[in-house]
């Protein structure tokens, strides 16, 4: 595919291999460099955009990933470009530590898109989870995890010829020593940090469920002992941050929903301490607004701030359909004044409303329940503050469907989460 690039790449992919000799920083010490960050914001399609990350990074996140951009339109399309990156992506003083995250099925454009980002991030990171139809489409993603020789040149590419280090993020298989073969080739190919995200290609949507960490701790155990090594899934309060750490030994999780949906995920050891761990929505709500208008040069902000305003205030709007009915009709062209006299404004006078109450202490109350069988507890919050989301099916949601599959799955399940609580 290579004569297909144009002119412009090819000359990128040549004068690329002169730095193939380049000594880069490896595994450890490159994440020793980015102050071994712990906390980490996961690559989300259209989704974890410069603003976003500056805000994640304000309430604890001390890791971001940019979204999943699409090598070979990063590398050839210059309006792609500019909607998913602008120069104050990767912005020393703002936007770090970074890793750009691709998808891509061509080693070629895999590097041409990377050589244009190279001086702006700290890694650039191989998508291989994605599990959604368009992945499937386009052969990349979590499609390619049958094509290991695929893979590795992929890894192999960004490895010899980038001057900043490769990065992979992973699904896993449903047999253990398949995944750790799979991971063994990422990392033999070149990758300085992995992810796992511990749950299926088939896990997707309505079918997500529960990520598996025991495959995930299986791995960890498996693979070299300096391996830079990123746990992903399951989590929904800070607790699981802990839990999560210490049960599978990672150097770091990352989250993608409880981000997305909490971005104070990340800001609090406990949910004990709701100010951070669940910030009103209409603080947040203000806080990203008038990140998205000082960095008005991130096209993608400006796109994401409706789907954001959406999960950010998923608890309240149920309760105020009025703002609802007006968030809707709000979209990326609509002038900044519009989105604070429809949105922003009228969301802070509800809530300050409701803690000029007189029984505001009480109803603003955060009530953490019983540990259940997953090894964790739910936690139930006010609608005013930010909070997880369990997607419903067939109108049940996510943590009761958990439940019930944990319960009907017997004794011996719940008898192994509860050794290991006693452990």
């Amino acid at each position: 595919m290579t004569q297909n690039l144009g002119t412009e790449v090819l000359q990128t992919n040549a004068d690329c291999k002169t730095i193939s000799n380049v000594q880069k920083m490896k595994g450890r010490e490159l994440f020793e460099s980015i102050g071994s960050p712990t906390k980490i914001v996961a690559p989300m399609v259209d989704q974890s955009e410069l603003a976003w990350r500056i805000l994640s990074r304000r309430h604890g996140a001390t890791l971001a990933y940019t979204p999943m951009f699409h090598a070979k339109l990063f590398a050839t399309s210059e309006k792609y470009r500019r909607d998913m990156w602008c120069d104050i992506d990767g912005d020393p003083e703002i936007d770090r530590p970074l890793v750009v995250q691709f998808c891509a099925n061509d080693p070629a454009y895999l590097l041409a898109a990377a050589k244009l980002v190279e001086k702006k991030c700290d890694a650039v990171d191989l998508n291989l989870g994605c599990p959604q139809g368009i992945a499937r489409k386009g052969h990349y993603g979590s499609f390619l995890m049958e094509e290991w020789d695929l893979v590795h040149k992929l890894i192999r590419e960004l490895h010899d010829n980038l001057e900043v280090p490769v990065t992979a993020k992973i699904r896993i298989f449903p047999e253990r020593e398949k995944t750790l073969a799979y991971a063994k080739m990422i990392l033999d190919a070149g990758a300085q940090f992995l992810t796992v995200h511990g749950r299926l290609r088939e896990q997707k949507g309505q079918k997500t469920g529960l990520a598996d960490w025991e495959m995930i701790k299986f791995l960890r155990d498996n693979l070299p002992p300096d391996t830079v090594f990123f746990g992903n899934g399951n989590i929904l309060y800070p607790e699981d941050i802990v839990r999560g750490m210490e049960h599978i030994k990672c150097d770091a999780v990352m989250s993608a929903e409880g981000n997305l949906y909490n971005p104070g995920i990340f800001n609090a050891e406990t949910s004990e301490e709701k100010d951070k761990a669940f910030p009103r929505v209409d603080k947040v709500a203000r806080e990203y607004f008038e990140i998205v208008k000082k960095y008005e040069d991130s096209q993608a902000s400006r796109i994401a701030m409706k789907s954001h305003m959406f999960k950010i205030l998923r608890p309240f709007l149920p309760h105020h359909t009025d703002v609802r009915a007006a968030l809707a009709s709000l979209n990326a062209k609509t002038p900044f004044e519009e989105w604070e006299d429809k949105v922003i404004k009228p969301v802070e006078t509800i809530v300050e409303q409701i803690f000029a109450k007189e029984n505001a202490v009480e109803l603003d109350k955060v009530v953490k329940g019983p540990v259940e069988l997953w090894g964790g507890s739910y936690v139930k919050v006010p609608y005013w503050r930010c909070q997880p989301y369990f997607r419903p099916v067939n109108g049940v949601t996510a943590d009761k469907r958990v439940l019930e599959s944990l319960e009907a799955g017997g004794k011996e399940l719940e008898d192994t989460h509860k050794k290991r609580r006693t452990d």
